[in-house]
């Protein structure tokens, strides 16, 4: 199957490097040079992934990134940057980026990330099948999997895509313990080393939209020393 990937980097070079590189995986590519090109490009076509440059010119790459998630539909962003602190790679995924890899980066670990994000939104298509679509209730809380839509006490709840898998992904499995390494892994779909402040960050956001008492929470709980769980009886 031929995938269809935007590029939005400002470096000609690597741009067209990272564009014949991924014909080998069986992909198709467009490129654009700034953010709001890549913006117009990206509504006139139907792409799969986006690999998104954190350093343009004009609008930089997290505003891209957010203006991309306020898009409807889902598509996977691959974020590439010459920074390598750890905030510049956890604002990378708080605004949406799917995966982060930092400049210079081998093309074999660009091809494999790329392909990881394909399995995550392929297993992720299968699970929203209507047929095998739920809805999962707890206490006042109501997920409902097919619409990607949750409930609070009646009240609609805005969440983030990634805010959504966390929490799907908690209410599936409830009282298990996970630590962040795993939650990275499980729900982000990709051992992020060094990412592990991303998971508190996005757990604190939750909780501030689902919990009554973000302080007292009674769904997500913390396991001090170890990680987190979900609540065998929620309230």
């Amino acid at each position: 199957m031929m995938h269809k990937i935007l590029i939005i980097e400002d470096n000609p070079d690597i741009a067209r490097l990272v564009a014949m590189h991924l014909k080998d995986i069986e992909c198709t590519t467009a490129i654009a040079a700034d953010g709001a090109e890549g913006l117009r490009v990206f509504q006139r076509g139907d792409f799969d992934l986006v690999v998104l440059d954190l350093m343009l010119p004009g609008m930089d790459g997290l505003s891209v990134c957010q203006k991309l998630r306020a898009q409807p539909g889902y598509v996977p962003i691959l974020m590439l940057t010459a920074k390598s602190t750890e905030l510049d790679r956890v604002l990378g995924l708080e605004v949406g980026a799917d995966d982060y890899l930092t400049k210079p980066f081998s093309i074999p670990e660009l091809q494999a990330r790329i392909k990881a994000l394909f399995r995550r939104v392929a297993a992720l298509s299968s699970k929203q099948d209507p047929q095998s679509a739920e809805t999962l209730s707890f206490g006042g809380l109501s997920i409902d999997t097919g619409k990607r839509q949750v409930r609070v006490d009646g009240r609609d709840i805005n969440l983030t895509a990634k805010e959504f898998d966390l929490l799907l992904f908690f209410a599936r499995h409830p009282g298990r313990v996970y630590n962040r390494t795993e939650l990275l892994d499980k729900v982000w779909g990709y051992g992020h080393d060094g990412y592990e402040h991303t998971v508190n960050s996005h757990i604190n956001r939750l909780r501030a939209k689902i919990e009554k008492d973000p302080a007292k929470p009674c769904y997500v709980l913390t396991v001090w020393g170890v990680g987190y769980k979900f609540a065998e009886h929620a309230a």
